[in-house]
């Protein structure tokens, strides 16, 4: 086993973040494995940017422009998926790279939106998800990243009780989580080596003032197998390009 340096970061239009210091963020880091979240751009289009990393995988939505994710990586996988057994509306939220002692998924959760007219779509996208990490969990070890729409606990978000039913922040969102991490044996890897720790947000409006302000929310997430030794997992706010910031955790693993 050694050392594992995995990175997520929802960058909100990879060719936007490109434009924004995305490259320099890879040359600096250096993950070994680097989930994306909301590319926004076919995948033949995102191959030609020059993204320095030999295997990259990218599954882009349907409707062009919309959501899609991708799982860059030193090491080329054993094998990769996309999306999960439901009946669910081919959006790319999911993809899943297995490697030789564990699986890496990159997922972007659907947003409940505003009125929450989504919400009950997103619950049984959770539930399927669930049976999905299930599956795998019975395998190998698993680690998920990404935008998981869901601030978990009032420490995740600035203003807890004037969001108290908005998206990302109702009862049902937080308890699914909660189902998430107790039933597959996950842990969310910051909260977990920050139990206290405020203020620690990955999201912010791009009203103006707002994120210079921290008035954010905590969505991102490396969550890894209960079995999984991990270490130094970070939130990198200082990082720009996006309305979200990365988030990383290393991990022992075999790639």
């Amino acid at each position: 086993m050694s050392s594992v340096k995995i990175y997520s970061w929802n960058v909100n239009g990879v060719r936007s973040a490109h434009g924004k210091g995305l490259t320099d963020f890879i040359h600096e880091h250096a993950p070994d494995v680097l989930c994306l979240q909301e590319t926004k751009c076919e995948a033949a289009i995102a191959k030609t940017l020059g993204l320095d990393f030999p295997y990259q995988f990218w599954h882009e939505a349907e409707k062009k422009g919309y959501s899609g994710t991708a799982i860059l990586a030193k090491t080329n996988p054993l094998a990769v998926t996309n999306d999960f057994p439901g009946n669910h509306p081919r959006e790319g939220r999911v993809i899943t790279a297995e490697f030789k002692s564990c699986y890496v998924i990159s997922a972007y959760v659907p947003n409940s939106q505003r009125d929450l007219e989504r919400l009950d779509y997103r619950l049984m996208w959770d539930d399927d998800f669930q049976k999905y990490l299930s599956k795998l969990s019975k395998k190998k070890s698993v680690i998920v990243c990404g935008d998981l729409n869901v601030a978990h606990a009032e420490i995740d978000l600035a203003n807890p009780a004037q969001n108290r039913r908005n998206a990302g922040f109702t009862d049902e969102e937080r308890s699914s989580f909660s189902k998430l991490l107790s039933d597959q044996g996950m842990v969310d890897t910051f909260r977990s080596a920050n139990p206290t720790q405020e203020k620690a947000y990955s999201w912010w409006s791009y009203r103006p003032g707002i994120r210079e302000r921290n008035i954010g929310w905590r969505l991102d997430y490396c969550l890894a197998s209960g079995n999984l030794s991990w270490s130094k997992p970070e939130i990198h706010a200082r990082v720009l390009g996006s309305d979200h910031c990365p988030v990383s955790v290393k991990c022992e693993a075999d790639l």
